[in-house]
């Protein structure tokens, strides 16, 4: 349709922008995550709309009444573009909103996956401030009565789902202020909500299905989040079968190597710290290769995270989320097992961006 049209050159005119302006380091435009910035919940939950960009990230594994496993995701992208910001029509541009849902179905073989794109404004599309709720047409997460809601109505599946805390926020790096690069200047606020109790339906192929599980939300806001050097990550969320949490990241150059590190790993008990740079390494395994963007990734892994060491298994090797309508790039994100000496240890998602080349965002298709 023209609306998504509109929006996805929008958005290409806007990254292209951003980044020039990142390059040349000029962010004056966007406020600046600093070292000395704190997340303040329950007010931080909701929209950042100074930031150049913001996201709301759910993953989970669910299960079927015949005990069936299941991968999910829903991402919602908060976008603020440099260009036609003083432009005072409430057709401007001045936030985009994008979604990203799928569905791993090992019975299936590879990703269910869907997109969204629209322009804030005009009962489109919107991002809530000081409480969690966002939309992009009939997809939504939204805080209620301290639970969340995840809807999505896609071709092919569908999900409604109810995802209830089970502890306090996980607040990642110094106080939710996550470093992403050697520099104090690429970096995001961030924090999580682990073991999230997950009840709901799901939907493929027109068949419904009561579903339970447990799930992960991530929220993060920037304005300089990667430097120049820097080419993706890999990122793990983990819901630990004790009661614990995992989250762990690397920032890669291209050559691979890692340029930056961190993580968060609360114990059983609930206590909580932050993981140092020299107390993360991921060494890739086994690699799948990739016929949507030719790049293979490493779907196994080796990974240390401070005193923890597990291997790392997915559901299934295809869980690759083609986004090119929307943000232009094609990535690995799926469910995955961590396994000490064989024993299962915990469930969760990892993510592998930057393996492909490059890409420029395609022709949108009505959806």
């Amino acid at each position: 349709m023209r609306g998504l049209a509109g929006a996805t050159l929008a958005l290409s005119a806007a990254l292209g922008v951003a980044a020039a302006a990142a390059r040349a380091g000029d962010l004056a435009e966007y406020p600046a995550v600093t070292p000395a910035a704190a997340v303040s919940l329950p007010a931080d939950a909701g929209a950042h709309p100074d930031f150049r960009i913001e996201w709301w990230y759910v993953t989970g594994w669910l299960e079927t009444a015949s005990r069936q496993p299941r991968g999910f995701q829903l991402t919602f992208f908060r976008i603020r573009p440099a260009a036609g910001r003083d432009n005072p029509s409430a057709l401007a541009a001045h936030q985009l909103l994008i979604a990203h849902a799928a569905v791993s179905d090992p019975a299936r073989g590879r990703l269910r996956y869907g997109e969204r794109i629209a322009r804030q404004g005009l009962g489109l599309a919107a991002a809530e401030q000081g409480r969690l709720a966002v939309h992009v047409r009939d997809w939504v997460l939204e805080e209620r009565d301290g639970a969340l809601t995840a809807v999505v109505h896609a071709e092919g599946f569908a999900f409604e789902l109810t995802l209830e805390p089970a502890g306090p926020p996980l607040l990642n790096g110094a106080r939710g202020y996550s470093q992403k690069g050697p520099s104090p200047a690429s970096a995001s606020l961030y924090y999580s909500l682990p073991q999230l109790r997950v009840r709901g339906r799901l939907v493929r192929d027109g068949r419904a299905e009561d579903v339970t599980g447990s799930a992960w939300l991530d929220h993060e806001w920037s304005s300089s989040y990667l430097d120049a050097e820097s080419v993706g990550w890999d990122w793990i969320g983990l819901n630990l079968t004790d009661g614990g949490a995992l989250m762990a990241f690397r920032i890669r150059d291209a050559q691979g190597r890692a340029r930056w590190a961190g993580g968060t790993l609360r114990s059983a008990d609930g206590a909580t710290r932050a993981l140092a740079p020299s107390e993360i390494e991921f060494v890739p395994g086994r690699r799948w290769h990739s016929v949507q963007d030719d790049a293979d990734y490493p779907v196994e892994w080796q990974v240390r995270a401070g005193p923890m060491g597990f291997a790392l298994a997915p559901l299934m090797d295809d869980q690759v989320s083609d986004s090119r309508l929307t943000t232009g790039a094609v990535y690995w994100e799926g469910a995955v097992e961590a396994r000490t000496a064989g024993r299962l240890i915990g469930r969760g998602y990892l993510e592998l961006t930057g393996y492909g080349e490059r890409l420029t965002l395609g022709e949108p298709q009505e959806r």
